[in-house]
Formats: structure tokens, sequence, C-alpha cells
């Protein structure tokens, strides 16, 4: 079984010295990084890892336009993985990343899945949040990008890959990829950044991603719903 990492990117070059490496050593088979058009240093930051890495798995770049959803499906055309494992440029995953994968996917039935989360901030309130969100997806079924997403390559295709909207195709994804089969909720966990929730307060973040999510499935389009996020990624 081969597993590709796509990893979509957009002003990253303060994160990506550590994650790229480690995305790269988890014993996957390569890593495409997907750039939406960065203006710091996070292309040369990722040709640097191409040349000083060179026994750690190939590590491709690409450029697409911005957008998370078309970032994914733009790696995910040239990935040569039977697994496609999306992963945030914030990201670090598990050491027993590639075991945990290939273990759930020895059912047949099971289509795709995605790691529980732990913030770097592992106390007080960003130990809760991420206890929710485990319990939240394990629960829906559903998963967001923050958990590191996988799924055949070949089921991927057949969904259609990531609906081209510019906030919620996490979860839209998912919600299309538990209807296709069985979806493996890995108690192996992944660590996030907490930026997005020190930046803008965690009470107000709960807040907002609560009540985005509750408007989505009220039917209110992504694209209004982009407007009240302000930075999608």
């Amino acid at each position: 079984m081969t597993i590709s990492v796509v990893m979509p990117t957009l002003n990253e070059e303060r994160v990506l010295p550590v994650t790229l490496p480690r995305a790269a050593a988890t014993l996957v088979d390569e890593v495409i990084v997907v750039d939406g058009g960065s203006h710091d240093r996070t292309r040369e930051i990722v040709t640097d890892c191409c040349t000083s890495y060179r026994s750690l798995p190939r590590i491709t770049l690409l450029t697409a336009p911005a957008g998370r959803a078309r970032q994914m499906n733009a790696g995910a055309a040239v990935a040569q993985g039977e697994v496609l494992l999306f992963l945030h440029a914030d990201t670090r995953l598990p050491g027993d990343a590639r075991h945990a994968i290939e273990q759930a996917l020895e059912d047949p039935m099971c289509v795709g899945g995605r790691f529980d989360v732990r913030f770097e901030q592992d106390s007080g309130l960003g130990q809760l949040v991420a206890r929710l969100m485990n319990l939240r997806s394990r629960w829906t079924g559903i998963a967001t990008g923050d958990q590191a997403v996988f799924v055949r390559r070949r089921v991927f295709e057949e969904l259609g890959g990531f609906s081209d909207i510019p906030i919620m195709e996490d979860v839209e994804f998912t919600s299309r990829l538990k209807r296709a089969g069985q979806v493996a909720a890995l108690r192996s966990q992944v660590v996030t950044s907490y930026r997005r929730w020190s930046t803008r307060g965690a009470g107000r973040t709960i807040v907002l991603m609560w009540a985005l999510r509750f408007l989505y499935w009220l039917g209110v389009s992504p694209q209004k719903l982009s407007h009240l996020y302000g930075i999608v990624r």
C-alpha cells in the first residue's frame, strides 16, 4: 500500500521547517506540497527540504489557485499513492501514522478515516477543545482538516474530490465519504497548532466555529460563511 501526503500551503514559513520534514519522515511514499501563492519563504523552504533530506521520500512542490479545496484536488491529481492523506501545514503526524492507516484499511469496507487531534497547547481550554472535537467527530462520522483525513484514492476519485468551496470543504467531503463506506476514527493523535484559537481567543473561536457549522447545516452557502470566518485558512 502506497501513501501520498498532500499538503496545501499559503504563507506557512513559520511552521513548515518542522512539519514538512516530519511528514516526509513518517514512512509515507511521497509528499506533495501545493502552494496557493505564498509571498513569504514557504516555497523556498519546500525547495530546501527537497535537496536537504534526500534520504526521505520524494517531496514535490506544485502551485495552484488559492483555496484549500482547489489546492488539495491539484495535489491529488498528480499523487501516485493508493491512499491520499490530506495534511494541514501546521499539523504534525504521529510516528505510527503509516501503520495506523494500513491497519485501518486492512478492512475492505473501510474507505478512509481520520486521526484524533491534540493541540500544541495541550492543557486547559486547548485540551478540552481537542477532546470535544474528537468526540464530536467520532459521534457524527464527520472530520475536519485538522484531523488529517485519509482516503483510498479510488474512493476519492469516485466521489469527485473536494467540492470547490471556500470553507467547509472538509466537512462536506467527509459527509459524502461516510456514505461511501466505513470511516475509521483513529485514536492515534496528530498535533496541530493552537494559533487560530489563541489569536482570536478560544471562547470566541469556539462560538464562531459552532455557529458556522450550524449555519452550514441550515443551508447557508460556504461563500457567505467564508465572509463570516474572515481568513479561511
